[in-house]
């Protein structure tokens, strides 16, 4: 029961983090040295679940992402004029554009960002960094070129996209850095933020495969042989990230 309550309010702090330009993951992070869950017996297993979490708590505000822009992000509305629904498509593929840097380079460097940055203070000191960079953006003049997300092109996703890297530093709000990133291109604040949450549909961005497992178990996802120092592997299927382990799912 302790467990439930405790997960109930990381929920509540994800749900408000999560649209606010602060780290929704490094708050997280931050609330689990205070309040642990702990399920299991041993630390591995309950780190192993932990990792599994913190990914998959993210699900709801993607799906809240969805359900309030579903008008916008609909090609197949029948209500729709051919137009309009091109002009949909064009918005997916610049979600999917703004979706590469942090895909690619989160595949190459995760582990390495686990190992060394996904610490208290690293966190901490992002938080307070990010702050003092919003402070001095909302003071600085402001000149917009791009007023409406229909007018984003390629160019200008990928750079937002290379701002949505900054998010894979512990601490790094993904919608604040992409907001702040939106912003120093010239987007006004409603496009910047409108499509900083369409980028979030994409998934957590440092979600990655893992190298030791057959691909049959991505696919079925009956269990995956890590090594044994490598607990946090992340499975990456069809948008959906799986975290296992031989500790969650034991031989029998």
């Amino acid at each position: 029961m302790l467990n439930i309550l405790k997960s109930i309010v990381f929920g509540v702090v994800q749900g408000i983090t999560e649209w606010l330009p602060i780290s929704s993951t490094g708050h997280l992070i931050l609330m689990e040295q205070f309040m642990p869950i702990q399920l299991y017996s041993d630390a591995a297993s309950n780190t192993a679940f932990w990792n599994m979490y913190k990914v998959v708590i993210q699900f709801g505000s993607i799906l809240a992402v969805m359900l309030l822009y579903w008008h916008k992000l609909n090609p197949f509305s029948k209500k729709l004029k051919p137009q309009k629904a091109k002009q949909i498509w064009r918005t997916w593929v610049m979600i999917l554009i703004a979706t590469i840097p942090a895909a690619v380079i989160g595949f190459v460097l995760n582990d390495w960002i686990d190992e060394k940055m996904s610490t208290p203070i690293v966190i901490a000191c992002t938080l307070i960094i990010y702050g003092v960079i919003f402070i001095w953006m909302e003071n600085r003049q402001h000149n917009y070129a791009i007023e409406d997300v229909h007018q984003i092109n390629a160019k200008n996703a990928f750079e937002m996209g290379m701002f949505q890297v900054l998010a894979l530093i512990p601490g790094t709000s993904r919608s604040g850095s992409t907001i702040f990133g939106g912003t120093m291109l010239g987007f006004n604040r409603t496009t910047a933020a409108e499509f900083s949450f369409y980028m979030s549909i994409s998934g957590d961005v440092r979600c990655k495969s893992a190298e030791n497992c057959q691909s049959q178990d991505c696919i079925y996802s009956t269990k995956c042989h890590c090594s044994a120092d490598r607990h946090d592997h992340r499975i990456h299927c069809f948008g959906i990230c799986h975290q296992v382990s031989d500790e969650l799912y034991p031989q029998t």
